[in-house]
Formats: C-alpha cells, sequence, structure tokens
C-alpha cells in the first residue's frame, strides 16, 4: 500500500495550488476511508472519535506524533 501511494504522489502534488489554507495530505484520507471501510466504522465522526484513542489506527494513518 505505501508504494501504491507513494506513485499517486505526482498526480496529488498536481491538484493543489501553493496559496490557500493547507490540505490534509491525500494518503491519510485514504488510509483513513480504508479504516472506515474494514473495520466497519459507521460514519465518519465516529471514525474521528476512535482515532483519538486506538493506538493502531493513529499509526496506519499516519498521525502517531
Amino acid at each position: 500500500m505505501n508504494d501504491a501511494l507513494a506513485s499517486l504522489d505526482a498526480e496529488f502534488e498536481t491538484l493543489y495550488t501553493n496559496f490557500g489554507r493547507p490540505s490534509i495530505a491525500p494518503e491519510r484520507l485514504i488510509r483513513a476511508s480504508l479504516i472506515q471501510i474494514l473495520f466497519s466504522v459507521r460514519s465518519e465522526p465516529q471514525l474521528m472519535e476512535q482515532m483519538q484513542y486506538d493506538l493502531l489506527f493513529r499509526w496506519f494513518v499516519g498521525l502517531w506524533d
């Protein structure tokens, strides 16, 4: 999965401008969507709630700081 997302970096870069508010990295959004699908999380707010306390979800998405 890392290789597939890395190969899409150039395409993602062309979609964004150099001004305005910074966006969320598309790789993180794709990873979060995968978690939502694979673990049957019913909604995005529920996913964000689980991200706050589930370390495995945070690591997978790339929020481990």
